[in-house]
């Protein structure tokens, strides 16, 4: 019996509490949506208010996993770390990995609010701390101080996504998509490309960190002012019902996610369609330091004209996929984003100069982060039912553990076979996603039941 029949036996066997339905269900004389509706006229009246806030709170997703993801590749680089140490720091995001584990606490106790602001001024006063650590090169110090943020961090990105989902009606999911990766992409800019260039220009990583800190505590104290609080009663009765119904629904999170239509098509696409790109990632820093680049002139390159790149290509991705739909363009922004992974071959082999590397670069985060913002459509769309939250948490979870596997290899394969091979495995590795992106359903989850009885 597999784990996922064992999951679902055990809760048929299980003593049965209120089913979904009931434990969601709003009061006999509302409306079936009226909490989900209320929460959205509120929070959603228009683009304009809503706007600001989807931005600073992926903004504040994005500042501590490039510290994370990022930032750390550069400081081991910077601190002369072998290959397979710096590829190891992807081991760093295992927290990503793992967060669906916890996730739907986040959905069962306080607000999603409240968890943006608390887990915002706790990682601000995580990386204070790592700052002095950072900057002597105690790097067994920064790996603990790491993980604590990567927790952290993790925790964050499920409120912040589950508050995504809560206070938008769906047309304005897909719309936004754009500025949500964008908004991110724009925290790796401050992070890799401004604390990276600050540190190599400042000759010091604490000034990197104390800046990094300060910004993440600035971000939580203005969300605790500002954040808007969306339908707080409809949200209170909602949230007192998960609590009184916690043990089944917590297994009910993953059950419903795991009993979608067409889940195995579902989970091998989420794992496969970033394995190339996550590959190739991992080395990206040691790669451009192979070519000739210094600390500063790898912040401008990746961090700054790269992450400016990544962001045009988000909201242009964003745009396409609003305005075609998703199923009309997953597929061949899949094989774009494929397509460019061998540009990076071809840098390994002729070694051209800053110019030729940077516009490799640019091209490449360019569909790589139109990809992204596909994605992260895709996966909303398998939210289904009550637990939206931790159906996003366990689907981006599983991405996040197809690109820390994807890393964990790569200095070794790297050192191997040097990085014109490393690139075309890459490559490779990418052709599965492409294949997947062909076949998955591209509706919404819950559409799919109506739609096999329709046909």
């Amino acid at each position: 019996m597999s784990v996922v029949e064992r999951a679902s036996a055990g809760a048929e066997a299980a003593p049965q509490g209120p089913s979904l339905e009931e434990v969601y269900a709003p009061p006999k004389n509302a409306a079936p949506d009226a909490p989900r509706r209320e929460a959205e006229e509120k929070v959603a009246e228009s683009p304009l208010r809503a706007a600001p806030w989807v931005a600073t709170t992926y903004f504040g997703e994005g500042l501590p996993y490039s510290i994370v993801h990022q930032v750390s590749a550069e400081l081991f680089t910077a601190f002369g770390a072998s290959l397979q140490a710096i590829g190891y720091t992807a081991f760093f995001g295992f927290a990503w990995n793992a967060k669906f584990l916890w996730s739907p606490l986040v959905d069962m106790y306080g607000k999603k609010r409240g968890w943006v602001v608390a887990t915002q001024i706790a990682l601000g006063l995580a990386v204070l701390a790592l700052a002095m650590p950072a900057d002597r090169g105690d790097l067994l110090v920064v790996t603990w101080g790491l993980i604590a943020v990567s927790v952290l961090a993790a925790t964050q990105d499920i409120s912040v996504d589950g508050f995504y989902l809560d206070a938008l009606p769906e047309k304005r999911q897909a719309a936004f998509s754009g500025l949500r990766v964008a908004a991110f992409r724009v925290a790796m800019l401050v992070a890799k490309g401004g604390l990276v260039v600050l540190a190599g220009i400042a000759g010091g990583w604490r000034y990197a960190f104390f800046a990094a800190g300060a910004m993440m505590l600035l971000l939580g104290v203005g969300h605790a002012l500002f954040l808007p609080r969306p339908s707080a009663p409809a949200r209170a009765e909602v949230e007192a019902r998960v609590v009184r119904n916690a043990d089944a629904s917590y297994l009910q999170a993953f059950v419903t996610f795991l009993r979608q239509p067409r889940v195995g098509l579902v989970l091998a696409f989420i794992l496969t369609f970033r394995a190339g790109d996550a590959l190739m990632f991992a080395m990206h820093t040691p790669f451009l330091k192979d070519l000739g680049l210094n600390l500063a002139q790898r912040g401008f390159v990746s961090g700054t004209w790269g992450t400016v790149s990544s962001i045009a290509g988000s909201i242009l991705g964003g745009m396409v996929v609003s305005r075609l739909g998703l199923e009309r363009t997953l597929k061949p922004i899949s094989i774009l984003q494929s397509a460019a992974i061998p540009l990076y071959a071809w840098l390994a082999w002729t070694r051209p100069g800053i110019a030729a590397i940077t516009a490799v670069v640019l091209v490449e985060q360019f569909v790589a982060y139109a990809g992204s913002a596909a994605f992260m459509v895709f996966i909303m769309r398998r939210c289904q039912g009550a637990y939206r939250a931790s159906h996003f948490a366990i689907g981006t979870a599983l991405m996040s553990l197809a690109t820390t596997l994807a890393g964990s290899v790569s200095g070794h394969l790297a050192q191997r076979v040097g990085f014109t091979t490393f690139f075309l495995l890459a490559f490779v590795a990418s052709i599965p996603g492409v294949i997947l992106s062909m076949f998955v359903p591209t509706n919404r989850a819950d559409e799919e039941p109506a739609k096999a009885a329709a046909a």
